[in-house]
């Protein structure tokens, strides 16, 4: 399963960092770890790396645009521009996946400000897949009211479309912010009032929080469905990554600041894949380059074969560049027959095959006209001659006589007269 290390860096240059690492299901595969940003490379090793940076830089937002791709971020700009304080050049616009709701969560920041988180990154040797902000750490639970107290900061949202990140507010406070109960006051729990219809809420913190907020959980509790505190000993970011290793959040690596982290990203899956078809890639050219040497080499030793045949059909020819077009040539000669050069070929084939079995004898010459090949050889003795008309005749296209025969010291000196048999 793909490992993340998810790392969260602080507000300043040399504010420590924190890493853990986790699997997508959000289960840890180390502690969490506090240190200098330089020393979260060591832990980096084959897994994908997530940047959390500091909510309270990041507005987060949504939106309703009914569009996709480069249309969409050339969108965004003005479709939040009344909203925003700073010049709309000045920030760079990310959009997330499109909830169930039909809202785009975007995310804007100070284009600066991210430039300045990449130079701390690349000083430190690291290449995130994700900048993310830390305020999509706490996850969505439709239905659920969900906040996470930490570090004089409270981060909520209410299940469906709506996030926020507020410092120095207590709970109470935030949850107010959004609507979900009016402010809430400790002297409301001591008097213990009547409770009035509210929603579930979840709350994240660590041990200290959770005893600080004591009476405040009291008073939510009266004015809300429910209320789970679920508390932190380790801190908030084991938390967070298990979230945004999960996919959650709105990465801000998009655009102009997107396209090496997004390509290197689209590959990273595929390495081992891409390795194996550069493989039978490879594999394949040494097949290719190897079957055409071999061809290659037949091919010289067939027109070397050719040539030499060519020499005793036509002494003192130059030699043959294109045996191709040799062959036409004596198909396309003019004959007593249309047809003269193919009989001419063929009954040279099958005197062939009757000389291979009989190897003492030797062709002197030969000569072809109107259908008939005569043939001057000398053989052994007769026997020998016997055979090799013999075998001619066996092809069932051609018939051989013996036209004469006369002794030349220890050899038969004879003649032999091939032509086509049936029609």
């Amino acid at each position: 399963m793909t490992e993340f290390l998810v790392i969260r860096i602080g507000e300043g240059r040399d504010s420590p960092a924190n890493w853990i690492a986790v699997d997508a299901r959000g289960a840890r595969r180390s502690p969490p770890v506090t240190g200098p940003l330089g020393e979260a490379v060591a832990d980096i090793g084959e897994r994908e790396v997530i940047v959390l940076v500091p909510g309270t830089e990041v507005l987060t937002t949504t939106v309703d645009i009914p569009l996709k791709g480069a249309k969409l971020q050339a969108a965004l700009p003005y479709a939040l521009e009344e909203f925003l304080a700073d010049d709309v050049d000045e920030l760079h616009f990310a959009a997330g996946s499109r909830r169930d709701s039909g809202a785009l969560p975007v995310a804007v920041v100070n284009r600066d400000k991210l430039v300045e988180w990449q130079s701390w990154l690349q000083q430190a040797s690291i290449s995130p897949a994700s900048i993310i902000a830390d305020s999509y750490g706490l996850a969505r639970i439709p239905g659920t009211v969900s906040l996470l107290v930490a570090e004089n900061q409270v981060m909520l949202n209410d299940g469906a479309d709506t996030e926020l990140l507020l410092q120095g507010v207590s709970p109470a406070d935030a949850l107010a912010a959004i609507g979900v109960l009016d402010e809430v006051s400790q002297e409301v729990a001591e008097d213990e009032q009547a409770a009035r219809p509210g929603r579930h809420i979840l709350v994240y913190c660590d041990p200290l929080d959770e005893e600080r907020y004591q009476l405040e959980w009291i008073a939510i509790r009266n004015e809300a469905d429910s209320l789970d505190v679920k508390l932190m000993p380790d801190g908030a970011l084991p938390r967070l990554a298990a979230t945004v290793a999960s996919g959650a959040g709105v990465n801000l690596l998009q655009g102009v600041f997107g396209a090496k982290a997004e390509y290197a990203g689209m590959f990273r899956p595929w390495k081992y894949a891409a390795m194996l078809l550069l493989a039978f890639a490879l594999i394949g050219v040494g097949s290719k380059a190897a079957d055409y040497y071999r061809l290659s080499r037949e091919e010289a030793e067939l027109k070397t074969l050719f040539q030499a045949e060519y020499r005793q059909m036509a002494p003192g020819a130059p030699e043959v560049l294109d045996p191709q077009a040799v062959i036409n040539s004596y198909r396309n000669r003019g004959s007593a027959s249309d047809d003269a050069p193919q009989v001419f070929l063929q009954s040279m084939q099958y005197l062939s095959l009757a000389l291979q079995k009989n190897r003492k004898a030797s062709i002197q010459a030969i000569s072809y006209r109107a259908g008939v090949t005569d043939v001057r050889l000398t053989a052994p003795n007769v026997a020998t001659l016997d055979s090799i008309q013999r075998m001619v005749d066996e092809s069932g296209q051609f018939s051989a006589a013996i036209q004469s025969t006369d002794q030349d010291g220890d050899q038969v000196s004879s003649r032999i007269q091939i032509r086509v048999t049936g029609p």
